[in-house]
């Protein structure tokens, strides 16, 4: 160091600027005034146009459409209305087909994967650059709002980063749940640096099918909600789906991200709501775990208290609601939790997070994942995947793998017969 010094002629001690060069590089006065310039122009095009202006300054805000909140709330009722049985990514494309419309600002993407990604909407063709290196615009003047990110996964969650920071848009991308090992230091940064970044993680479990191992996400999911401040939602349906876009979408210093299916999924009922006994409790979806099912749900007369508690998340809430069924033909009462967002359902108050999943009860978690993660609930039995998968159609893995109601109900009678 002593010799590097003495050859570039640098006898300033170490944090010492020498006077000349910051006077230099001392940039103060001619930002101030570029920045004076700018703001003279704006107040000009401001009383010119002042619909635009403000729409700009919101964009730039951060903040979401005054009818946000209520074109999301109809969104969702559509989808628990119309309860399709689709995959989980075209529900996602589904609420996007909506949000996109709704809000300018959205900028979507895909690396490499945007027909299987489902991240492409009316609304958003595709970003194209002119031979003058500007983008190609519409007859109305506007550039296109999908962008090719080409086989790259961290240059796409790194220039969403960049998009997120500058302001003005709300970045979106997608790529294979196990790809997001490629992506993990940028989602990291998002997260550390409390910004608005959304990424679309398909093809979320062994479901995915003949693709094989190297494709089937095992231990991503647990893996990515040991990020701090970033969301992670695995929905279990097309009303799941869109209250997990309306929550990444309201989160103004957190990443998210959605863990959808590949295969279809049939739409979970909602319980009626204890505000509105006429509704569908959609609103406890938000909160990232609430109780999808009592025992009436299977049959019981109402009141009747459940033995155990089935948590489940995306594909696997289907399974765990059948295995209710064939609990309840021997008798046997249980609560169903659907549980999409385990990140935000550990942020609510700790009454709430006792009434879903009462400590007298014994807790079976399911997941198509690492079964790791559960423990932390105080599960007496997890039915997980802790393994690499195999290449198969995706339904002989999952009775392949135990994951089928007939073993859910089985783990839950071994956990009852333990602790009679």
């Amino acid at each position: 160091m002593a010799a590097t010094r003495q050859a570039l002629d640098w006898p300033y001690p170490p944090f010492e600027i020498p006077a000349e060069l910051y006077a230099a590089w001392d940039a103060r006065a001619h930002g101030a005034a570029a920045e004076a310039a700018w703001q003279r122009r704006f107040a000009a095009y401001a009383a010119e146009h002042p619909a635009l202006a403000a729409e700009f300054e919101r964009r730039m805000r951060g903040e979401l459409p005054a009818d946000f909140e209520a074109r999301l709330a109809d969104l969702i009722a559509q989808q628990h209305a119309q309860a399709q049985t689709v995959a989980t990514r075209k529900a996602s494309q589904l609420a996007l087909e909506a949000l996109t419309a709704a809000l300018p600002e959205l900028l979507g993407g895909s690396a490499d994967l945007t027909g299987s990604n489902l991240t492409q909407t009316a609304a958003t063709p595709a970003l194209r650059m002119g031979a003058d290196g500007q983008p190609v615009r519409d007859a109305q003047g506007r550039p296109g709002r999908h962008i090719h990110y080409g086989v790259r996964e961290f240059g796409m969650a790194a220039i969403m980063n960049g998009i997120a920071l500058h302001g003005g848009y709300i970045p979106y991308g997608g790529t294979f749940l196990t790809f997001s090992d490629y992506s993990r230091n940028a989602i990291r940064m998002a997260a550390l640096m409390k910004q608005r970044v959304i990424h679309v993680f398909t093809h979320d479990s062994i479901g995915l099918g003949e693709d094989g191992p190297t494709h089937q996400p095992v231990e991503h999911a647990a893996s990515l909600r040991l990020i701090p401040n970033l969301d992670v939602w695995r929905p279990a349906d097309t009303a799941e789906t869109a209250v997990a876009w309306g929550e990444a979408l309201r989160q103004r210093e957190r990443p998210t991200a959605l863990l959808l299916s590949r295969q279809n999924l049939p739409y979970a009922p909602k319980p009626p709501s204890a505000r509105a006994p006429q509704a569908s409790g959609l609103e406890a979806i938000a909160r990232g775990g609430y109780v999808l099912a009592e025992p009436e749900a299977a049959g019981f007369k109402p009141g009747q208290k459940a033995k155990a508690v089935i948590i489940a998340t995306g594909s696997e809430v289907a399974l765990a609601l059948q295995a209710q069924a064939r609990l309840a033909a021997e008798g046997v009462p249980t609560r169903v939790v659907s549980m999409p967002s385990t990140t935000v359902f550990d942020r609510q108050p700790l009454d709430y997070r006792l009434a879903v999943l009462p400590p007298a009860l014994p807790r079976i978690a399911v997941e198509a994942g690492c079964s790791d993660f559960w423990w932390k609930y105080g599960c007496a039995a997890v039915v997980g995947l802790d393994r690499f998968g195999e290449s198969a159609p995706a339904a002989q893995l999952f009775e392949l793998f135990g994951f089928s109601a007939d073993n859910v109900a089985a783990t839950v009678r071994a956990v009852l017969q333990r602790t009679a």
